[in-house]
Protein backbone atom coordinates (compact mmCIF):
# COMPACT_ATOMS: atom_id res chain seq x y z
CA UNK A 1 0.00 0.00 0.00
CA UNK A 2 0.99 3.75 -0.30
CA UNK A 3 1.85 6.05 2.23
CA UNK A 4 -1.58 8.01 0.75
CA UNK A 5 -3.71 4.52 2.13
CA UNK A 6 -1.79 4.98 5.12
CA UNK A 7 -2.04 8.23 5.61
CA UNK A 8 -6.16 7.90 4.71
CA UNK A 9 -6.33 4.78 7.20
CA UNK A 10 -4.67 6.75 10.20
CA UNK A 11 -6.63 9.83 9.95
CA UNK A 12 -9.58 7.89 9.81
CA UNK A 13 -8.72 6.61 13.38
CA UNK A 14 -8.02 10.21 14.57
CA UNK A 15 -11.33 11.14 12.87
CA UNK A 16 -13.11 8.29 15.44
CA UNK A 17 -11.36 9.23 18.54
CA UNK A 18 -12.50 13.22 18.17
CA UNK A 19 -15.30 11.72 18.14
CA UNK A 20 -15.76 10.05 21.18
CA UNK A 21 -17.79 11.20 24.18
CA UNK A 22 -15.16 10.50 26.62
CA UNK A 23 -12.99 12.87 24.52
CA UNK A 24 -15.64 16.01 25.04
CA UNK A 25 -16.30 14.95 28.31
CA UNK A 26 -12.43 15.16 29.60
CA UNK A 27 -11.84 18.35 27.04
CA UNK A 28 -11.30 20.60 29.83
CA UNK A 29 -8.88 18.49 31.72
CA UNK A 30 -5.29 17.73 31.73
CA UNK A 31 -3.94 15.93 29.25
CA UNK A 32 -1.41 12.99 29.52
CA UNK A 33 1.05 15.73 27.91
CA UNK A 34 2.50 18.35 30.10
CA UNK A 35 0.64 21.80 29.62
CA UNK A 36 -1.88 20.74 27.44
CA UNK A 37 -5.78 20.30 27.58
CA UNK A 38 -7.23 17.28 26.11
CA UNK A 39 -9.10 20.14 23.85
CA UNK A 40 -5.59 21.44 22.94
CA UNK A 41 -4.12 17.88 22.34
CA UNK A 42 -7.25 16.81 19.94
CA UNK A 43 -6.71 20.35 18.32
CA UNK A 44 -2.86 19.47 17.56
CA UNK A 45 -4.05 15.68 16.51
CA UNK A 46 -6.58 17.51 14.53
CA UNK A 47 -4.35 19.82 13.03
CA UNK A 48 -2.22 17.01 10.97
CA UNK A 49 -5.34 16.01 8.90
CA UNK A 50 -5.90 19.93 8.35
CA UNK A 51 -1.59 20.55 7.43
CA UNK A 52 -2.63 17.99 4.48
CA UNK A 53 -5.23 19.87 3.11
CA UNK A 54 -3.20 23.20 3.42
CA UNK A 55 -0.08 21.61 1.68
CA UNK A 56 -1.61 19.57 -0.97
CA UNK A 57 -3.42 23.45 -2.19
CA UNK A 58 0.04 24.90 -2.03
CA UNK A 59 2.39 24.57 -5.23
CA UNK A 60 5.56 23.94 -4.68
CA UNK A 61 6.73 26.95 -6.86
CA UNK A 62 9.96 25.47 -7.71
CA UNK A 63 11.07 23.96 -4.52
CA UNK A 64 13.05 20.43 -4.99
CA UNK A 65 11.85 17.96 -2.28
CA UNK A 66 14.46 17.35 0.33
CA UNK A 67 15.00 13.63 1.85
CA UNK A 68 13.31 12.73 4.80
CA UNK A 69 15.22 12.56 7.85
CA UNK A 70 17.20 16.17 6.37
CA UNK A 71 13.31 17.40 7.24
CA UNK A 72 13.80 16.08 10.99
CA UNK A 73 17.75 17.55 11.27
CA UNK A 74 15.64 20.98 10.42
CA UNK A 75 12.85 21.53 12.39
CA UNK A 76 13.78 23.49 15.38
CA UNK A 77 11.03 21.16 17.94
CA UNK A 78 13.46 18.39 18.09
CA UNK A 79 14.87 17.85 21.16
CA UNK A 80 13.42 21.39 22.37
CA UNK A 81 12.87 21.84 25.80
CA UNK A 82 9.22 22.29 27.20
CA UNK A 83 9.27 26.05 27.65
CA UNK A 84 10.94 26.76 24.32
CA UNK A 85 9.13 28.89 21.86
CA UNK A 86 8.53 26.25 19.39
CA UNK A 87 6.95 24.32 21.64
CA UNK A 88 4.70 26.83 23.26
CA UNK A 89 3.74 28.02 19.75
CA UNK A 90 2.40 24.03 19.49
CA UNK A 91 0.55 24.24 22.20
CA UNK A 92 -1.28 27.67 21.73
CA UNK A 93 -2.59 26.43 18.48
CA UNK A 94 -3.56 22.97 19.49
CA UNK A 95 -5.58 24.97 22.41
CA UNK A 96 -6.81 27.41 19.67
CA UNK A 97 -8.19 24.63 17.93
CA UNK A 98 -9.29 22.97 20.86
CA UNK A 99 -11.13 26.10 21.55
CA UNK A 100 -13.94 25.42 19.08
CA UNK A 101 -15.13 23.11 21.10
CA UNK A 102 -14.95 18.99 20.89
CA UNK A 103 -18.25 18.54 18.92
CA UNK A 104 -16.93 21.72 15.88
CA UNK A 105 -13.40 20.26 15.59
CA UNK A 106 -14.59 16.79 14.93
CA UNK A 107 -16.78 17.98 12.18
CA UNK A 108 -14.24 19.83 10.78
CA UNK A 109 -11.62 17.07 10.74
CA UNK A 110 -14.24 14.73 9.14
CA UNK A 111 -15.32 17.22 6.31
CA UNK A 112 -11.38 17.67 5.66
CA UNK A 113 -10.61 14.09 5.81
CA UNK A 114 -13.26 13.46 3.51
CA UNK A 115 -11.63 15.84 0.56
CA UNK A 116 -8.54 14.39 1.28
CA UNK A 117 -10.40 10.77 0.87
CA UNK A 118 -11.36 11.96 -3.16
CA UNK A 119 -8.43 14.29 -4.13
CA UNK A 120 -5.19 11.90 -2.62
CA UNK A 121 -5.48 8.82 -4.76
CA UNK A 122 -5.41 11.19 -7.93
CA UNK A 123 -1.95 12.50 -6.65
CA UNK A 124 1.45 11.36 -7.44
CA UNK A 125 3.46 9.42 -4.41
CA UNK A 126 6.82 11.81 -5.79
CA UNK A 127 5.16 15.01 -6.22
CA UNK A 128 6.70 17.87 -4.36
CA UNK A 129 4.42 18.67 -2.03
CA UNK A 130 5.84 22.32 -0.07
CA UNK A 131 4.72 23.11 3.62
CA UNK A 132 4.68 26.69 3.96
CA UNK A 133 5.09 26.61 7.98
CA UNK A 134 8.89 25.67 7.42
CA UNK A 135 9.69 26.98 4.28
CA UNK A 136 10.74 24.00 2.71
CA UNK A 137 9.31 20.83 0.39
CA UNK A 138 9.02 16.81 0.72
CA UNK A 139 7.79 13.94 -1.54
CA UNK A 140 3.97 13.42 -1.30
CA UNK A 141 4.85 10.36 0.05
CA UNK A 142 7.70 11.30 2.75
CA UNK A 143 5.19 14.56 3.70
CA UNK A 144 2.14 12.23 4.48
CA UNK A 145 5.09 9.35 5.95
CA UNK A 146 5.53 13.03 8.80
CA UNK A 147 1.95 13.18 9.35
CA UNK A 148 1.69 9.48 9.78
CA UNK A 149 3.85 9.34 12.67
CA UNK A 150 2.38 12.52 14.09
CA UNK A 151 -1.48 10.77 14.05
CA UNK A 152 0.22 7.70 15.22
CA UNK A 153 1.92 9.15 18.35
CA UNK A 154 -1.20 11.58 19.54
CA UNK A 155 -3.82 9.18 19.05
CA UNK A 156 -2.04 7.32 21.84
CA UNK A 157 -1.73 10.42 24.10
CA UNK A 158 -5.07 11.36 23.35
CA UNK A 159 -6.51 8.02 23.88
CA UNK A 160 -4.27 7.26 27.23
CA UNK A 161 -5.72 10.73 28.35
CA UNK A 162 -9.06 9.82 28.35
CA UNK A 163 -8.38 5.94 29.57
CA UNK A 164 -9.48 4.40 26.02
CA UNK A 165 -7.51 1.94 24.81
CA UNK A 166 -5.00 3.19 21.74
CA UNK A 167 -6.37 2.43 18.15
CA UNK A 168 -4.20 -0.71 16.64
CA UNK A 169 -2.99 1.35 13.54
CA UNK A 170 -2.90 -0.95 10.19
CA UNK A 171 0.72 -2.50 8.80
CA UNK A 172 -0.10 0.79 6.09
CA UNK A 173 0.17 3.19 8.96
CA UNK A 174 2.45 1.30 11.09
CA UNK A 175 5.15 0.55 9.09
CA UNK A 176 6.32 3.61 7.82
CA UNK A 177 6.28 5.18 10.87
CA UNK A 178 8.11 2.18 12.70
CA UNK A 179 10.73 2.70 10.26
CA UNK A 180 10.61 6.51 10.24
CA UNK A 181 11.08 6.59 14.30
CA UNK A 182 14.09 3.26 13.97
CA UNK A 183 16.06 5.23 11.31
CA UNK A 184 15.49 8.62 13.65
CA UNK A 185 16.33 6.62 17.21
CA UNK A 186 19.34 5.06 15.45
CA UNK A 187 20.74 8.76 14.14
CA UNK A 188 20.56 9.94 17.48
CA UNK A 189 21.73 6.82 19.45
CA UNK A 190 24.21 5.01 16.78
CA UNK A 191 22.86 1.68 15.71
CA UNK A 192 23.84 -0.65 18.28
CA UNK A 193 22.16 1.32 20.42
CA UNK A 194 18.69 0.81 18.62
CA UNK A 195 19.89 -2.98 18.26
CA UNK A 196 20.40 -3.84 21.82
CA UNK A 197 17.29 -1.87 22.70
CA UNK A 198 15.02 -4.48 20.61
CA UNK A 199 17.27 -7.45 20.70
CA UNK A 200 19.56 -7.62 23.70
CA UNK A 201 17.93 -6.02 26.77
CA UNK A 202 20.56 -7.12 29.47
CA UNK A 203 22.55 -4.19 28.20
CA UNK A 204 20.21 -1.96 26.39
CA UNK A 205 20.97 1.38 26.43
CA UNK A 206 18.37 3.86 29.16
CA UNK A 207 16.96 5.71 26.37
CA UNK A 208 16.34 4.95 22.83
CA UNK A 209 13.78 7.70 22.03
CA UNK A 210 13.98 9.02 18.03
CA UNK A 211 12.66 12.78 18.77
Amino acid sequence: MSARDGYLRAAGLAAALLLEPDVAAAWAKPSALAEMTVGGLAGHLASQIFLVGQAIGEPPAGHAPIPLLEHYARVSWVGAPLDSQVNAGIRSRGEGLGSEGAVALAERAGAALAQQQAELPGLVGDQAVFMPWVGWALTLDDFLTTRIMELAVHLDDLAVSVGLATPALPDAAFDPVLTLLARLAARRHGQAALLRALARAERAPAAINAI
